[in-house]
Formats: C-alpha cells, sequence, structure tokens
C-alpha cells in the first residue's frame, strides 16, 4: 500500500504534468499566431518548449512508472530512462543555441540577418536533437546496469537499477550540463557588457542603436532568467547523484533524491510563466488570447 508521501510526490507528478503541457502548449501557440518563427531566437525558444512539452508527456509519466516499479524487461526500462536523458540534454543544447544567438546578434549586428538564417536556425534545431539522442541513448549500447539474467525476463523498473550513475555524473552532468553552463554564463555576461558599453558611448543621445541596445539587453536578462531557473532546478539532483556516487555508502535519501526530481520537472512549468512576464511578443499573444476568452464569456452571458 502506498504511503501518504508517495501519493503526494505522484499528486504533485501529475499536477507538474499537466502545467508542462498546457503552459509550453501555449507558448507554442504564441509564437505561431505572432509569426515569430521566422526570427531564430523563438526558433530555440519554440524548440526549448516543445522539450519541456515531452517532460510533461514523457518524463513525468515515465518517473511515475519507474516509481512504482512496474514490470518491464530490461531494455524497455532501459529506453524510458534515457527517453528522459535524451529530453534534458536537449533542453541544455537549446538553451545554448538561445544564448549563442544572443552573442551573435548583440556582436555583430550588422551581419547578424545573413548570418543567423531562418534555414539555418533549423539545422541548428535538428542538429541539437540528433546530438541529445545519440547522447542520452548511449546505455542502449552497453554502458548500462546489467544483473545476470535480467536482460532478459521481467524486472521491477528503477531508474538507477538500469542506469548507471557512472554515466550520469561523469558523462552527463560533468560532460553536458556543466560546461554548457559555464558558457552560457559567460556569454551572457559578454552580452551585457557590450550591451552596457553602446549605451554609455550613446549616453543622452537618443539614437536607434540605443534603442537596440536597450531592447537586446531587456531580452538578453529574460533569457538569461531561464538560464538560472535551470540550473537551480537541475543542480541538486545531479549534485546529489554526484555525492552518493563519491561516498562509499549513499548519504542522500531517496525521499530527498525524490524532492530533486520534482524540483527539475518543475523546470518545465516555470518557463512558459517566465515568457509570459518578460518576453513582450509572448506577452502580447497571451493578452490577445485572454481578451477574446473574456470577450467569449462575456457574449455567452448576454445571450
Amino acid at each position: 500500500m502506498a504511503s501518504s508521501g508517495d501519493v503526494i510526490y505522484m499528486i504533485l507528478e501529475v499536477l507538474i504534468a499537466v502545467g508542462c503541457c498546457a503552459g509550453n502548449a501555449l507558448v507554442i501557440w504564441a509564437v505561431w499566431m505572432c509569426g515569430a518563427l521566422k526570427h531564430a531566437t523563438f526558433c530555440f525558444i519554440v524548440s526549448l518548449a516543445v522539450a519541456d512539452f515531452l517532460v510533461g508527456v514523457v518524463t513525468v509519466p515515465v518517473s511515475m512508472l519507474v516509481d512504482i516499479h512496474v514490470k518491464t524487461s530490461f531494455y524497455s526500462c532501459l529506453f524510458m530512462c534515457c527517453m528522459v536523458i535524451v529530453l534534458q540534454v536537449a533542453s541544455v543544447a537549446f538553451l545554448l543555441a538561445i544564448a549563442v544567438d544572443r552573442c551573435l546578434r548583440v556582436c555583430i549586428p550588422l551581419r547578424y540577418k545573413c548570418t543567423v538564417t531562418r534555414k539555418r536556425s533549423w539545422m541548428v534545431v535538428a542538429l541539437c536533437w540528433i546530438v541529445s539522442t545519440v547522447l542520452g541513448c548511449i546505455p542502449m549500447f552497453g554502458w548500462h546496469n546489467s544483473l545476470d539474467g535480467t536482460t532478459n525476463s521481467l524486472m521491477e523498473c528503477s531508474f538507477l537499477t538500469a542506469m548507471p550513475m557512472s554515466f550520469l555524473v561523469n558523462l552527463i552532468f560533468f560532460g553536458t550540463l556543466l560546461p554548457p553552463l559555464a558558457v552560457m554564463i559567460g556569454l551572457y555576461f559578454h552580452i551585457f557588457l557590450v550591451a552596457k558599453k553602446q549605451l554609455r558611448a550613446n549616453v543622452g543621445i537618443s539614437t536607434e542603436s540605443s534603442t537596440f541596445y536597450q531592447k537586446e539587453s531587456k531580452l538578453a536578462a529574460s533569457l538569461a532568467l531561464v538560464l538560472v531557473l535551470f540550473a537551480v532546478c537541475w543542480l541538486p539532483l545531479y549534485l546529489m547523484h554526484t555525492v552518493n556516487f563519491y561516498s562509499p555508502k549513499p548519504i542522500v535519501s531517496d525521499k530527498i533524491v525524490n524532492i530533486g526530481v520534482l524540483l527539475s520537472h518543475a523546470n518545465s512549468v516555470v518557463n512558459p510563466i517566465v515568457y509570459a512576464f518578460k518576453i513582450p511578443k509572448i506577452k502580447k499573444a497571451y493578452k490577445k488570447l485572454w481578451m477574446s476568452l473574456s470577450c467569449g464569456r462575456k457574449q455567452q452571458q448576454a445571450e
């Protein structure tokens, strides 16, 4: 019989899944409606929203199945766990693509449009998905926990039973999470320094250049906030995995790890909220939707 803690965990996961799907579907719709997909940044934002949407459709249900130790074959269990990693790596890849795009926008404004074309943007999106899939599915090709007789018979699926901690810590955490985060922090610092320098050069002068750098600085700040929230939500879980991996005995309990899992899943819910308050085009599309819904309600009430 499930404990009260397990029931609360499941309820929170369901709420997160609903939030992921509803919020990110709204982001995708908003970008589509405002016609912003022709811009590289919004191509990457939509791709990140798709990855976050899939967290609600794939990651959370898989996490719940693993939590109740559903019986399945070893490779079925391993494949489900790999899909979780694929979506996480994809999120990092799209955040990095967004940071590089914004840096190019500020550093080479005159050559930006001919350098970052729509075709190249979608090529980068495809490359991000391919690289994420390859890295996330590495355990399927041998880097996994294989117990005697397990691979050919039904087993109780558990994330750490199938997925090796060495893979999660050494490759995913130290290889695909920390280095991109460091690069992205450096890129955003560079963006703000360039924008600040240009604004100082044009202080007291109302020019097109000043308006451009003010706008880019605000957008970069909003996207940097998305990066900060990603780090805040994901680092605790991987720090816990690292501590348990390098300790002779596990130090962090499963209940604490589950809190880290919930926090990592919740990251996919907060991004649409940031977009709603911080990115003008998406905010405007949200307002239009709200106004149309409000008018529809008033018409129904009048009838």
